[in-house]
């Protein structure tokens, strides 16, 4: 695991000004937070700076306003959100930077909270320009990195203010996603299981690449399973292929295959020629290829079954991605039988991606998966061997 400096190494933290870079970019509607996954996987970092008595200056983004104002991204909700959930008042800073901000701040007394509004409302903070990160550390006298899901991203509230402020560390989330993850790559029990889909191929082969060395079994659906069906030269009509990347996808399955890894592709498949709850849809072979005019939208029930055997056996079990057009019934089968299949089996699960956690949700297990990772992109680069420029920043050698 990636030796971060935590929570447990700060001391002395009453009275201080803790910058805190949460991850609340959570779905809203109107003044209304729809769903606050995100907020609650804070709250034990917060509540423990708050028992420290440290002045707790929260930051986020949300969105994409693109650098600049806008009144459907504020925070302003979240921030009414975080007081129900807190069971205590939450001040909230109209800006994230200059004299509005360090007003706000400055009124903290030890133990008090205050969310600033959404970085990206600056057009610096996705730049990580110097002037605006150093604004931001102003508000700081320490700083947590609590944002798993923004690890990826050098941008100013993650990296730049975290390197203009001593000390610096994980917050709980943080750490606890390291140790999750980190274990996939480190010491996995096997036989180990990575189950991927979706709709993009290209954020994931370099994750399928660096994991086929660890793996035993790649099971593969969605989206992205078009392209390598594709590459095996079956006929896929008007589904979703990405065309620049099947040849890359051919020499992955010969990688597996060299690399002794078991790799299930989809043997059926759901097809329709639209994407509605009454569109007209058939289950079809994959040797009979996807017929003129259809889509491939979901994996049929062989493949079901087969994804179901996949796991079966397996000491470790990672997957992101759903495997169909999951939103939309009768699309949804295959993700929901692929999560309550993951349950079934007695080992070590991790989920990651915001489509696969709310599919895990929605087919009532998400409380029996041991670890739930809020960061999409974030796991995927983190998985892929890619140094994360979030972390990196709160590694021990990089500050002492």
């Amino acid at each position: 695991m990636t030796d971060l400096w935590t929570l447990d190494d700060l001391d002395g933290l009453a009275g201080k000004r803790v910058f805190v870079r949460v991850d609340f970019n959570v779905p809203l509607e109107g003044n209304k937070v729809i769903d606050d996954a995100r907020i609650e996987a804070a709250l034990p970092t917060i509540r423990e700076l708050i028992e420290r008595k440290a002045r707790i200056v929260l930051a986020s983004h949300c969105g994409r306003p693109k650098g600049q104002r806008d009144p459907r991204y504020s925070l302003r909700p979240v921030a009414d959100r975080l007081v129900e959930l807190l069971g205590k008042p939450v001040r909230f800073a109209s800006d994230c930077v200059g004299p509005e901000a360090e007003k706000v701040v400055a009124q903290l007394s030890n133990g008090e909270v205050c969310l600033l509004e959404n970085v990206r409302f600056h057009a610096g903070e996705t730049d990580n320009d110097p002037e605006l990160a150093s604004g931001m550390a102003r508000l700081g006298q320490a700083y947590v990195g609590d944002a798993f899901g923004t690890a990826h991203r050098a941008h100013a509230s993650v990296v730049g203010v975290a390197e203009r402020l001593q000390p610096r560390a994980a917050g709980r989330l943080m750490a606890r996603e390291v140790e999750a993850l980190g274990r996939l790559l480190e010491s996995p029990e096997r036989p180990f299981v990575t189950i991927l889909g979706g709709a993009k191929i290209g954020g994931k082969l370099d994750t399928v690449e660096n994991l086929i060395p660890r793996i035993d079994r790649l099971l593969i659906g969605g989206g992205i399973a078009n392209t390598f069906l594709a590459a095996r030269g079956v006929e896929m009509a008007d589904s979703l292929v990405d065309e620049d990347r099947v040849e890359l996808a051919g020499k992955l399955l010969e990688e597996a295959e060299s690399a002794e890894v078991e790799l299930v592709l989809p043997i059926d498949l759901v097809v329709a020629s639209e994407i509605s709850e009454d569109a007209d849809h058939d289950t079809v072979s994959v040797d009979d290829g996807v017929p003129k005019g259809k889509k491939a939208l979901d994996i049929g029930p062989e493949t079901r079954k087969r994804f179901a055997e996949g796991m079966a056996g397996a000491k470790t079990v990672f997957w992101n991605g759903p495997m169909g057009v999951f939103e939309t019934p009768p699309f949804d089968a295959g993700t929901e039988e692929v999560a309550r299949s993951l349950v079934d089996v007695e080992a070590y699960a991790v989920i990651g991606g915001g489509e696969t956690v709310a599919a895990a949700g929605r087919a009532g297990v998400l409380r029996q998966i041991d670890h739930v990772s809020t960061g999409g992109g974030a796991s995927l680069d983190f998985l892929a061997g890619k140094e994360l420029p979030g972390i990196v920043v709160l590694k021990k050698e990089e500050t002492s």
